[in-house]
């Protein structure tokens, strides 16, 4: 209709856990918003996505999933934060010069990492969004479950939770297990989860298990592709204008 305010083009951080893909729900139901890509970290050491330790294949079949076209951000391990800031600042830039001008991430309550958010992107002129801030994590959790979030614990911090944990599915059941402060959404680090399956996707990605390992002090469950590679399938609807 004339008159009518197109969407604003957001790109999403994405983790390949479940906080930044039920933001990416969150903000497909905004239609003030319009997400047109995914930005993830991955590690150079491992090819995996940083923290979580998930496969580069997996990475891709849930962008595949999605329909977005991904940018990924290769960075050393470790990392210092002056080197992870040049890195992400020039995957910026490009979005900036197609006429994005805010990133979302799925962050939910910790205030120092939203403060750090919003002033690294506005030094280089674009804003954060948080599209699930504030809501308590228990609910939160719960809502996720029963939207149809299905995914697996991927890295868990001994230090805060045993580690048998690791593999598990992110469930009613294991929020039921959590030991007694441990947040149900992991925000302080307790674990990170993997994404297979929910209403954010096109399609659920097979995923097997493999071994657990200790590495750097956390622990991590190896998650492998269960089939081949889909053909990737875009949703309908308008072109994507930015063409990354």
């Amino acid at each position: 209709m004339a008159g009518e305010r197109e969407p604003d083009p957001v790109v999403l951080s994405w983790s390949s856990g479940k906080d930044s893909a039920f933001a990416l729900l969150r903000l497909r139901s905004d239609p003030s918003v319009r997400v047109v890509a995914l930005l993830t970290t991955v590690s150079d050491a491992y090819g995996r996505v940083s923290m979580h330790g998930v496969r580069e294949t997996l990475l891709d079949r849930q962008a595949e999933a999605t329909g977005l076209p991904i940018v990924k951000v290769r960075i050393p391990s470790p990392c210092p934060n002056a080197v992870y800031e040049r890195a992400m600042g020039s995957a910026l830039a490009g979005f900036r010069a197609r006429g994005v001008r805010r990133v979302a991430f799925g962050d939910l309550y910790l205030a120092d990492i939203r403060r750090y958010r919003e002033s690294y992107l506005r030094a280089v002129g674009l804003e954060a969004l948080f599209p699930l801030w504030g809501r308590p994590t228990d609910a939160l959790a719960r809502e996720m479950i029963a939207a149809g979030l299905r995914a697996r614990l991927v890295c868990v911090d001994p230090r805060r939770l045993d580690r048998s944990f690791a593999g598990r599915e992110f469930s009613p059941e294991l929020l039921r297990d959590l030991p007694p402060g441990a947040d149900p959404c992991g925000e302080n680090g307790e674990f990170h989860t993997f994404v297979h399956a929910g209403p954010m996707f096109l399609r659920a990605i097979p995923v097997r298990s493999g071994p657990v390992v200790e590495r750097e002090g956390f622990v991590f469950a190896d998650l492998a592709p269960d089939e081949p590679p889909p053909r990737a399938v875009r949703p309908s609807g308008p072109s994507n204008p930015i063409v990354i």
